[in-house]
């Protein structure tokens, strides 16, 4: 794997890095590639979640926190210049066999440094049972990205006031806040940040190549996508009827409904699960549907996991048929 660096030490807004995964995963030959990166103090949320529930966004402009949206599904995370970013950018049409790769990999370069780290069946790390990585992919032409958080330390205050997660997602998890939620690995191992990330850059990288000042500028100019005030916010969708659920090994899913005597009309998929295909495909096969399980598995496809990872057609209908 060869580690990418950048000409120089600015530390850029979210949005740069981002991009740079999207423009290595698009201009570059298929190598993998891996790359560390820090940021002000930032929050970012999956692509598929309403940022009113999931951002306290009075609180981040208060306090001078930015807030974007990325391509990947999962959950909403803040970070700062107390933890660090991690990407991961190969080749291959199969997510799932990249992702798992990749958690092995970073869990490996953990416990080699003599932390008790641990890979969850979804998208986590964990010391003692507390998260220490949330991770999450998405899937471009031929080209997979995995990208992630490692909390080493950060501002706790910042944490608690800027995420807003619904109450029964952390009552899945056994915790009642945030901060029980997670560990900083400064509290498991000696090793400063730059001697944690020159030990993981050791462990997976076999060269280092330096990015041109020419795919800087181009990188920069794809920032402006994600500045916009519509893929920040995203446009609400219309809906005469929602439904929502927590299933194990899946995460959130709140389907947003426009009926039309009794079938659906329109639906819009949100929530913090990881996907793994095309959603709009998976809404279109809804639409003019009844809201009745045995329409629905005729048309539905057995293996839902292709659009999102863990998930059974049963659970769906469930979730779709019962408020």
């Amino acid at each position: 794997m060869t580690y990418l660096q950048l000409p120089d030490d600015t530390v850029r807004p979210l949005p740069f890095y981002l991009c740079m995964e999207e423009y290595v995963a698009q201009h570059m030959d298929a190598g993998d590639y891996f790359f560390m990166w820090r940021v002000a103090p930032t929050v970012i949320f999956g692509r598929n979640q309403l940022i009113e529930n999931e951002v306290n966004l009075e609180y981040c402009r208060r306090h001078g926190i930015a807030t974007y949206r990325r391509k990947s599904g999962g959950g909403c995370v803040y970070a700062d210049m107390g933890n660090v970013m991690l990407s991961y950018v190969t080749s291959g049409d199969n997510v799932n066999l990249t992702y798992n790769r990749y958690i092995s990999l970073v869990t490996m370069a953990l416990c080699e440094m003599g932390v008790d780290a641990r890979a969850t069946g979804r998208n986590d790390i964990l010391i003692d049972g507390a998260k220490v990585s949330g991770n999450a992919f998405y899937h471009l032409s031929g080209r997979n990205v995995v990208h992630g958080t490692l909390l080493y330390d950060i501002n706790m205050e910042h944490l608690s006031h800027a995420i807003t997660p619904q109450k029964d997602k952390l009552e899945s998890k056994g915790v009642k806040s945030v901060q029980q939620h997670i560990t900083l690995l400064r509290e498991h191992t000696t090793l400063t940040l730059p001697q944690v990330m020159e030990h993981i850059r050791q462990r997976l990288c076999h060269d280092t190549q330096t990015m041109t000042a020419e795919a800087v500028e181009k990188i920069e100019e794809m920032t402006k996508e994600y500045l916009t005030d519509d893929f920040i916010y995203g446009r609400n969708p219309r809906y005469t009827t929602s439904r929502r659920r927590r299933i194990d090994g899946v995460g959130e899913i709140e389907m947003l409904l426009e009926m039309n005597h009794g079938r659906i009309h329109h639906a819009t998929i949100r929530g913090d699960y990881m996907q793994t295909g095309d959603i709009a495909a998976l809404t279109s096969l809804l639409k003019g549907l009844p809201m009745e399980g045995e329409a629905l598995r005729q048309v539905l496809p057995t293996d839902m996991s292709h659009f999102i990872a863990g998930l059974t057609r049963e659970q769906f209908i469930e979730t779709l048929i019962n408020p």
